[in-house]
């Protein structure tokens, strides 16, 4: 049975990778375990309101997904042999619910995620398809993480769906070699997961606390695997770190609290601790790889006392190590920012000029954003307002454009200094 006070939609979320990898093990067949694990999950959320949860979720689950599953196989003639291969592996007279997990309790998700990070698919295959069956995101979040359309993001997934099938892969953990091949893909899965749950970037919510609880559960599955891994064990850090930030990331009314502005003495204590702990063993284990040094920066914004003791100094030049080992827009932002608290205002909107020509992020709100707020330190309050409205007209999350259109009036209205909103 579920906790006491767990929803359905976020035990349906829980256990939806699950149902798939169960399917998957035991039947193969990915791409039509995905949809017969779908039509399950739509079938609980129609019905579980009305009848009640049941006494096993996640045996009710399977049990109706390995139904469909088994009528989608036999729908598929061009298949028969996987069809009958499928039959052969459930004893005569046991039915559909033999379908039911052969592992009471057991979690296939770890398996899962290594198998949608397979190497027959490119690596933005990999994780479009994990965050798809994995991370449980709908296609058009997956298409704005990835700044393309859905239609191409639909034909993408399907396409790694079908690869992942021709490949023949088995569902069971690949072999140490070929697993610290898939880390990579993997680790970027995790993090994503869990930035979409921090900041959604659609729907009425701006937080998604059970994609950041996914997301650390999967970094601690993981780092059980890898113990060794200072890469892995950096990623878990950085999730504690920022994610300690939750309680004090959003207003009563749902709206963003740039981190300047929040109430520290939300901050989750004991998540910072045991963050700060895992990233000193990360780093004594040699060079620090990309999520150690977010993790370390994290760590700087939760070690300072008030925002106006925070180390901006030490956060920009970590944020210069992390421009010279990846090409990646969100730091360029991000360094722009730290270089704004640094040295003025005028100094990280002149890097911001490059920032806003990439086209990975041109499209999006955040430059919009951070350039009203750097505008707004300068002084230069009418241009500001303009590029706090055109950031809002720019995303597609309700509580984020409430806040810029908030903050575009209270210019017209006259008010206090900004905070610069870096990282929340």
């Amino acid at each position: 049975m579920p906790e006491p006070g767990t929803s359905i939609e976020d035990l349906l979320r829980e256990l939806a990778p699950q149902v798939l990898g169960a399917l998957a093990r035991r039947y193969g067949h990915f791409g039509l375990a995905e949809d017969a694990a779908q039509e399950a999950l739509l079938a609980a959320a129609t019905q579980w309101p009305a009848d009640g949860i049941p006494a096993s979720p996640r045996g009710w689950l399977i049990t109706v997904a390995a139904r469909r599953l088994t009528d989608l196989l036999r729908a598929e003639q061009a298949r028969q042999r996987r069809e009958e291969a499928a039959a052969r592996q459930v004893p005569a007279g046991d039915g559909v619910a033999a379908g039911a997990d052969a592992r009471p309790g057991a979690d296939d998700t770890l398996v899962l995620l290594f198998l949608c990070c397979h190497p027959a698919l490119s690596v933005a295959s990999q994780i479009a398809l994990t965050l798809r069956a994995v991370g449980g995101l709908t296609t058009a979040e997956i298409a704005r993480e990835f700044l393309v359309p859905e239609a191409t993001m639909t034909r993408r997934i399907t396409r790694a769906k079908q690869a992942i099938a021709d490949s023949g892969a088995e569902f069971t953990m690949p072999e140490p070699g070929e697993r610290a091949a898939r880390v990579t893909a993997v680790l970027q899965v995790i993090y994503l997961i869990f930035t979409e749950g921090y900041a959604s970037t659609s729907g009425p919510s701006l937080l998604r606390p059970d994609l950041c609880a996914e997301a650390i559960r999967l970094a601690r599955m993981l780092r059980a695997v890898l113990p060794g891994d200072a890469e892995v064990t950096g990623l878990l850090a950085l999730l504690l770190l920022t994610d300690a930030r939750r309680p004090a990331r959003t207003s009563r009314d749902g709206l963003p609290v740039p981190m300047a502005e929040q109430d520290r003495g939300q901050w989750d204590s004991a998540r910072i601790a045991e963050g700060r702990a895992l990233l000193g063993e990360a780093l004594r284990r040699g060079p620090p790889g990309p999520y150690q040094v977010q993790a370390a920066i994290a760590a700087l914004h939760d070690e300072a006392p008030t925002a106006e003791e925070t180390d901006w100094p030490q956060i920009l030049a970590l944020y210069e190590v992390l421009l010279q080992a990846s090409d990646n827009p969100v730091v360029a932002l991000n360094h722009a920012v730290a270089a704004a608290m640094v040295h003025g205002p005028r100094v990280g909107l002149d890097l911001l000029e490059n920032v806003g020509a990439d086209q990975r992020i041109a499209a999006g709100h955040r430059v919009h954003a951070v350039r009203a707020n750097l505008l707004e330190m300068a002084g230069d309050r009418d241009a500001a307002r303009q590029a706090y409205l055109r950031a809002a007209d720019l995303t597609a999350s309700p509580p984020h454009q409430r806040y810029l259109n908030a903050r575009a009036a209270r210019l017209d209205l006259g008010g206090d200094q900004p905070a610069v909103n870096e990282i929340s």
